[in-house]
């Protein structure tokens, strides 16, 4: 209809005489009576009476089918029809369905209440089942209104049956499930017909099943309440035909009248004569389909648009408007009296789409010359360049949680756009995540400008306002100033006058200085300073500038809070990690500890010295971020201290870890505190005597050995689940391990990302490794130069620990026999060794510890016994036996004959203790050396 709108303009007007005489004169009265309403006499003039609208002939009209209404109502009594006999099918269907329901669910119902009831399992052991059943099955047939209740034993056999005659006959039905325990409903043709029925089972008091119990109703029944409602719903679908059919002609008569009973061509005719009406208006009128093409623009539009003779069909974007035009035209979008500059008019643009009420897509629009709005054109662009401004300083400021950088977003914002130069002053506290205190000095974090020599103090200066400043006073009242003229300011003059009088011949000759005020909290102030611009500052500036600081204010306040929170965590982490290695001859370390881009983590690293110059490596990880994290590692940390001071093995020592990390999180579900996700570790003893490292994981990444020769590889260790999972255990592995090699531990952060997969962070440390050079620093250098490009996202622990050897020039070690005259014997080769290591001064206090703690075996403990002597920072005594039973310290009284040895150890040793092996035990004692 559109596009024959569109073509009506430019062909040549018919005059109506000519229609009227190209009429068949055999047409329909209706037809003839519908084309004198709009056509003239024979001579091409209007009659000077108007022809009344006759509703007979109209109906009559419609009846026929020729009117758009009489189509209409013949279209619609068949589209009702249709709906109403598909209505009935599904009705019957559906109450068919209904009863086959209702039958199934009270067949079982009635089979179960039977099966259940009182006296009906007893029966059947009875001597005549029957005999008891039979009058009970019929009174609850009847009772029920079922076809008929039949009990059986296991075998199918029936005891009871409405026809008296089939009983003792095998049941017909499926009655396995209901020997198995179970209920059956099913549909069959059975003694009596077609039926529906239920079986279900009479079990003992021990669950057994001893009979079936089966009531059912016949299809005659079930079928009988849906032919029952059949003639109703054909009555209900009758009768909706009925109101149906009259609401339809209803809305064809309404039609009937709206359209006077015209025809498809009298219609035509009529829309030519809107054509004509819509380019005889003064208004624009464009309509653009859902593409972008223009479909029709009026006279008008095409004047106050210039737009060519060939625009219709073409995209609106190529006939030459400017692009804010062509782009609201294209759009489609809702749009009421919106501005836009055409040439030299001012054009207000009215548009509205079509497919709102099931039109084609497409759009409206209506434009009408408001030439004379020019004058506010100019202000209502300065209002939306601001709305655009805040909207910027929305997403603009506060990219990051640090202060600094939220306050320069601020300054470089609002140039040049409200002001020239721009500086931000906030107090010190803010900047390291505090709350400020009133009074205090503030600091210059940030200045943007059009130049870069203002003369203005620079950032990092810390500023102190006089108080009949603008800035002091705004501080003080708590909100925004406004400063028109500098040079008729004397409190501003007052801060600084040598300053002030270079800023004035420098240009700047007005300001606004505003508060950034987070609640009741007042972080420090915005100055907007103006120079180039020689207006100043008025009431709607003031206005944009309290609007754009109490934005940029919110920011800076989540900054502040963050760095307050991660200055919190980072001092927690720093603390709970290792300031210092201890002192220890077996590795030679070198350790990296790099926190996360964002907020600190859990992971951490330790060495250990344990007894017998061994000592031990750890490295955990307790998965997630921020001040839970960190404590919870601190927690992890100290509980493998304590462990490790029991002489553990490493799959035990993490049994005990993984049950401290199931409290842990039991004590975080009862609390509703922040739960571990998770938590790995790896724990590593070496030992330099054997040159043997003893490795368990618990859910953690392989370490790496580099061998003297440079090879790498990653240790084949089981990897345990990770702690806090329970029921699986750790296993421990033991590596050969020569001297010089370097044992690489380090957390997942190393080797895996979002963006990389842990075989590949594998593959990409092995090459690191492989070139990295022979001393743990170097290794440790080479690593992160080689994987961190920026700072990673997850925390990252590294140890790198190279091996030596406890020669056996430094161990002394033989076999005692269970005699106690071994002893002396042993002091005597004691001496002679302490003697080779030019260690005669402490042979007498050695003698001594040695002589207690091997009598102890002798006398306590099992054989074999071994005394081992270590000479590495202290000198070690160990005294081994098959025993397991453990000494314990105690102050002997006067009368006691022994219980002195070990209080005599603990006052001559430094350090003492035991530590259990796979075969008994060995107990210990050091000694420093001079």
């Amino acid at each position: 209809m559109v596009r024959q709108l569109g073509r009506s303009r430019t062909r040549p007007t018919r005059p109506p005489v000519a229609a009227h005489a190209a009429r068949p004169p055999a047409s329909a009265p209706g037809e003839r009576r519908a084309g004198s309403a709009v056509d003239g006499g024979p001579d091409g003039r209007r009659h000077g009476r108007r022809s009344r609208w006759s509703p007979a002939a109209a109906i009559r009209s419609a009846l026929s089918g020729r009117s758009v209404a009489g189509q209409v109502f013949v279209f619609q009594v068949v589209i009702v029809l249709l709906l109403v006999v598909v209505a009935v099918v599904a009705l019957v269907l559906q109450s068919r369905h209904d009863s086959t329901m209702e039958a199934r669910n009270r067949s079982l119902a009635v089979a179960e209440t039977f099966a259940n009831a009182p006296g009906t399992r007893e029966a059947l052991s009875s001597p005549d089942p029957s005999a008891i059943l039979q009058p009970r099955a019929e009174a609850a047939r009847a009772a029920t209104k079922v076809d008929f209740i039949v009990v059986m034993n296991t075998e199918g056999v029936r005891y009871t049956h409405p026809i008296p005659d089939r009983i003792g006959k095998r049941f017909v039905g499926t009655v396995g499930p209901a020997l198995a325990g179970g209920t059956v409903v099913e549909e069959i043709t059975g003694t009596i017909g077609p039926l529906v029925q239920a079986v279900v089972p009479i079990k003992a008091p021990d669950g057994k099943v001893v009979g079936l119990v089966s009531a059912g109703i016949t299809t005659e029944h079930v079928g009988g309440a849906a032919n029952r409602q059949l003639p109703l719903v054909l009555f209900t679908a009758a009768g909706g035909l009925v109101l149906a059919t009259a609401g339809t002609a209803l809305v064809s008569r309404r039609l009937l009248r709206q359209t006077r009973g015209l025809g498809p061509r009298e219609m035509t005719r009529m829309y030519e004569h809107h054509d004509a009406v819509l380019h005889a208006v003064r208004e624009g009128v464009l309509i653009v389909d859902g593409d972008g093409d223009l479909l029709l623009a009026n006279d008008e539009a095409r004047r106050l648009l210039a737009l060519p003779d060939d625009a219709e069909g073409r995209r609106v974007g190529d006939l030459g408007l400017p692009a804010d035009t062509a782009e609201l035209l294209a759009s489609g979008r809702v749009a009421t009296d919106e501005v836009r500059l055409v040439k030299d008019r001012l054009l207000a643009i009215n548009q509205r789409p079509t497919h709102l009420r099931g039109g084609p897509h497409g759009s409206v629009a209506t434009l009408r010359d408001s030439t004379e709005l020019r004058a506010l054109s100019g202000r209502a662009e300065v209002a939306r360049e601001r709305l655009d401004m805040l909207y910027a300083a929305g997403a603009g400021i506060g990219t990051s949680l640090d202060v600094t950088r939220t306050a320069e977003e601020l300054a470089e914002l609002a140039v040049p756009r409200v002001a020239d130069f721009v500086t931000v002053d906030l107090f010190g506290a803010v900047l390291s995540g505090e709350q400020p205190t009133a009074g205090a000095e503030l600091r210059r974090t940030a200045l943007a400008g059009i130049r870069r020599d203002p003369p203005l103090y620079p950032v990092g200066e810390r500023i102190r306002f006089v108080p009949t400043s603008p800035q002091a006073r705004s501080l003080r009242e708590g909100r925004a100033t406004l400063e028109p003229s500098l040079r008729d300011a004397p409190g501003w003059q007052a801060q600084d006058y040598e300053l002030t009088s270079q800023a004035l011949n420098y240009g700047i000759h007005s300001l606004i200085t505003a508060p950034l005020r987070a609640g009741s909290l007042i972080l420090g102030m915005v100055t907007f300073w103006r120079s180039e611009n020689a207006e100043p500052f008025d009431t709607e500036d003031l206005a944009l500038a309290e609007e754009l600081v109490a934005r940029a204010a919110v920011s800076i306040d989540n900054a502040r809070r963050y760095t307050r929170e991660h200055t919190m965590a980072v001092t927690l982490q720093r603390s709970l990690l290792p300031r210092r290695l201890p002192d220890q001859d077996a590795l030679e370390i070198a350790y990296r500890y790099l926190p996360a881009q964002a907020g600190v983590g859990g992971d951490w690293f330790d060495v250990l010295p344990l007894s017998g110059a061994r000592v031990a490596l750890v490295v955990g990880d307790v998965v997630g971020h921020g001040l839970h994290a960190a404590a919870t590692m601190g927690r992890l940390r100290t509980a493998v201290h304590n462990f490790s001071s029991l002489d553990l093995a490493p799959d035990e020592l993490l049994g005990l870890l993984d049950e401290l990390v199931a409290q842990i999180q039991d004590e975080a579900a009862e609390g509703g505190g922040a739960h571990i996700t998770g938590a790995t570790c790896l724990y590593a003893i070496y030992d330099p005597v054997v040159q043997r490292c003893s490795i368990a994981r618990a859910g953690h990444p392989p370490p790496a050995l580099i061998r003297p020769d440079g090879g790498v590889e990653f240790l084949d260790v089981s990897a345990g689940p990770p702690l806090g999972l329970g029921g699986l255990p750790f296993e421990t592995a033991d590596v050969e391990v020569a001297e010089g090699s370097r044992l690489v531990l380090y957390t997942d952060g190393l080797v895996e990302s979002r963006e990389q997969d842990i075989d590949v962070g594998l593959d990409l440390l092995r090459t690191s490794l492989e070139q990295a050079g022979p001393s743990p620093e170097d290794t440790c250098r080479a690593v992160l130069d080689s994987r961190l490009a920026a700072r990673p996202s997850d925390d990252i622990a590294l140890i790198v620990a190279r091996t030596q050897a406890l020669g056996p020039d430094r161990v002394a070690a033989c076999e005692v026999p269970s005699d106690p005259a071994a002893v002396a014997e042993v002091r005597a080769a004691l001496t002679r060794r302490l003697t080779e290591w030019g260690l005669e001064d402490m042979a007498f206090t050695t003698e001594l510890i040695m002589s207690e703690l091997v009598t102890n075996a002798i006398r306590y403990g099992g054989t074999p016994i071994r005394v081992r002597v270590l000479r590495d920072r202290s000198l070690i005594c160990e005294v081994f036996d098959s025993s397991n039973t453990a000494p314990h310290l105690r102050y002997a009284a006067m009368t006691d004959e022994g219980g002195r040895g070990l209080f005599l150890v603990a006052q001559l040793a430094d350090r003492w203790g035991t530590r259990y092996l796979p075969g008994g035990k060995v107990i210990w004692a050091e000694q420093p050396l001079p």
